[in-house]
């Protein structure tokens, strides 16, 4: 009798797939069927019930013109701003918060390594543009403020410079077979415009000049660091769940950073409200803030979309970078 309900129902339409559920499971438990295959059953109808609302909201999104993504975007942004306005005191927190996702997402790194022993999809770029704007960073800490940051700065080197070991030393071999044709994009490609744009644009305070155009080229080089990983990734086109994690982790972090920024300039005693004109150096923080967030927004929407489908891996379209 099950087989030949099971039969007539295969083609159903898929609004009545609940119903099959339903009785499928009802007739299993009535046969005396073991409880996980009970389970099983409903978890196949859950599944393919989440999937559909995904391909619902993908139909939805691909639907939209560019102009009103944008304006999605901008929308959800500005939302999650204002609650963080208003939840949040002292928005300094959110700084702190930016550097504590990002040691997460190294930790991320770190277990991908030491697990899977392989650094397959990861750029050694990045890497090493990492450990040059938290050494910068980490510098001008000590020279010109030290506080939390300096101590999360300090742990965030030390597990970047031991990624960085590990991918040079006892996975240099994987790295050179499997990343190297990818990873394309060089350091210096990246560091050379960051230190003259500081040169151009720098912190107009009574530091020495040279601190000055360090603590430029630290934000400068932050905001664009990620690019090679990008490449990399869209290079291969298939990213696997570690370093999608890492790479997410990073995304949430600059979105955090930003949001400290944007929102010191509604604060009262704000520096930065105070600075605004007082010349290009504000702004320019304020632009790259942006920048590196809208860079790793377009791989963060492809990273939500995968992991509500239940996939293991994130696939990413031609032209996200």
């Amino acid at each position: 009798f099950f087989l030949q309900e099971k039969n007539s129902l295969s083609h159903a339409p898929f609004i009545s797939r609940a119903f099959t559920a339903s009785h499928t499971t009802d007739t299993l438990r009535h046969a005396g069927a073991p409880p996980s295959r009970v389970k099983g059953k409903m978890g196949s109808y859950e599944d393919a019930k989440r999937k559909a609302h995904v391909m619902k909201f993908k139909k939805y999104i691909k639907s939209l013109s560019k102009p009103q993504k944008i304006g999605l975007i901008l929308a959800s942004c500005s939302v999650v701003l204002l609650l963080l306005y208003l939840v949040i005191d002292n928005h300094d927190t959110l700084f702190i918060m930016a550097e504590f996702v990002h040691f997460i997402g190294i930790a991320i790194l770190a277990h991908k390594l030491l697990r899977e022993k392989s650094c397959l999809g990861l750029s050694m770029q990045t890497q090493e543009l990492t450990a040059i704007f938290l050494g910068i960073r980490l510098y001008c800490s000590f020279m010109m403020e030290y506080d939390w940051h300096t101590i999360l700065d300090f742990l965030t080197l030390m597990a970047t410079m031991w990624v960085l070991s590990t991918m040079k030393g006892s996975l240099k071999h994987n790295y050179e077979t499997h990343n190297r044709p990818l990873d394309t994009v060089m350091t210096w490609q990246v560091l050379v415009p960051c230190v003259i744009m500081a040169i151009i644009a720098h912190p107009q305070t009574s530091h020495n000049v040279v601190n000055r155009v360090l603590w430029a080229t630290c934000v400068y080089l932050e905001a664009v660091s990620v690019l090679p990983q990008l490449r990399v990734m869209q290079s291969a086109k298939v990213v696997e769940r570690w370093t999608a994690n890492y790479v997410f982790s990073l995304g949430v972090a600059r979105f955090l950073s930003c949001a400290h920024w944007i929102l010191q300039i509604f604060d009262g005693q704000s520096y930065l409200k105070t600075a605004l004109t007082t010349g290009l150096w504000p702004v320019m923080v304020l632009v790259s803030e942006i920048v590196q967030t809208f860079i790793l927004a377009d791989f963060c929407y492809f990273y939500v979309l995968s992991f509500a489908d239940g996939g293991k891996v994130v696939r990413l379209p031609a032209g996200l970078v």
